[in-house]
């Protein structure tokens, strides 16, 4: 992030005489430029594995567990997990513990040079089985909530049909992932194989920064995405609370990580460009992936107003597995707003923890 030195801005601004509306832009100059970042993933929590740049998480181990199964959640490998955390009262994780649930988060940890060769199915294979044992030794629970956020949801879909029948993997839960490519929006135009050159932006790149990866992001709404933020904290520069969202926001938008360069390979090939998951086309170390092998209680969660993985990329998720007990559960929000802010505290929280709570015991 570029640091501006604003000193002589903010001379001239307080030389002016005392206006409301000059005040409003003293304030939006210091939330801008010299407001300290708020502090995020504040949850207490304790590493109990490690692998590579991975590390396994527990949160709260001084609190009382009363629910007899742990849920295990894992994230996408662009952006960091603690939008699951993000700030005390608006943390999905925070509000799951309080409540008596043995939660564990597999964080990927940032990727570096040396990791650009790290495929899909290393961290499907190599990294989430071993995460599940663990959670499972330390918890000394029998059974297992598996909880994928986005591509961390593909992916964990994708690890439960591989190893629904070696674990013991009683509720699945997704939150906006996509299982079927064969209309992704704008992304479906854009990565066209005819005209993406993949192969080129891997080779160059080795890990493709996270910045390529956001300005594709920003351009499928660009004013809202640009100028609207902008406008959005302008607007609100009486507003504390709403500030305080913005600069959280901020914060994790710009703090992204770089997807490791084979993965980002044969995610854009494999999903995006061959849709081979939905086809039962997609083999993992030369096992296919069969969606039908699910088995685990299922809670699908779509966002109608997500423009990053569309609710037809989800849904058909439902007539593929094999579960009994499975849930399209769609709500109004975007592909982030659907496990942040108030609506998201007031309404999506109580529902995830009811729905597992009647799907422990």
């Amino acid at each position: 992030m570029v640091t501006l030195d604003t000193t002589a801005f903010e001379e001239w601004i307080n030389s002016l005489p005392k206006d409301p509306n000059l005040e409003k832009i003293k304030r939006l100059n210091e939330v801008l430029f010299t407001a300290p970042e708020p502090q995020v993933g504040q949850t207490p929590k304790e590493v109990i594995w490690t692998k590579n740049k991975a590390k396994l998480y527990r949160y709260q181990p001084n609190k009382k567990k009363t629910n007899k199964v742990p849920i295990l959640i894992i994230y996408a490998l662009i952006n960091k997990p603690y939008i699951l955390d993000l700030y005390p009262g608006n943390s999905l994780i925070e509000y799951l513990t309080d409540r008596g649930h043995d939660v564990y988060l597999l964080d990927w940890g940032e990727a570096g040079y040396e990791d650009r060769h790290m495929k899909l199915e290393d961290y499907i294979v190599d990294y989430i089985p071993r995460a599940a044992k663990k959670v499972l030794k330390h918890s000394g629970a029998k059974e297992i909530t598996m909880f994928g956020y986005c591509m961390g949801g593909t992916m964990t879909a994708i690890f439960t049909a591989l190893y629904q029948d070696k674990l013991p993997i009683r509720n699945l839960i997704l939150l906006t992932s996509p299982i079927d490519f064969s209309d992704a929006g704008l992304y479906t135009n854009w990565l066209d194989k005819d005209y993406f050159q993949l192969d080129n932006i891997v080779d160059t790149f080795g890990n493709v920064p996270y910045q390529f990866i956001d300005f594709g992001n920003k351009l499928l709404s660009p004013l809202s995405n640009t100028v609207g933020v902008y406008v959005n904290i302008a607007s609100n520069i009486d507003n504390e609370n709403k500030i305080l969202n913005w600069k959280l926001m901020q914060k994790w938008f710009n703090d992204g990580v770089d997807f490791p360069g084979e993965s980002y390979r044969q995610w854009i090939r494999d999903f995006y460009q061959e849709n081979k998951l939905i086809n039962d086309k997609l083999e993992i170390r030369g096992e296919k992936v069969l969606l039908s092998n699910i088995k685990a209680n299922l809670l699908n969660i779509v966002a109608t107003r997500d423009n990053i993985v569309l609710p037809h990329q989800i849904e058909p998720l439902n007539d593929k597995v094999s579960s009994k007990n499975k849930t399209l559960h769609v709500v109004n929000a975007g592909h982030v707003s659907v496990i942040t802010g108030r609506r998201a505290v007031a309404e999506r929280y109580p529902y995830i923890e009811n729905w597992l709570n009647e799907n422990s015991k």
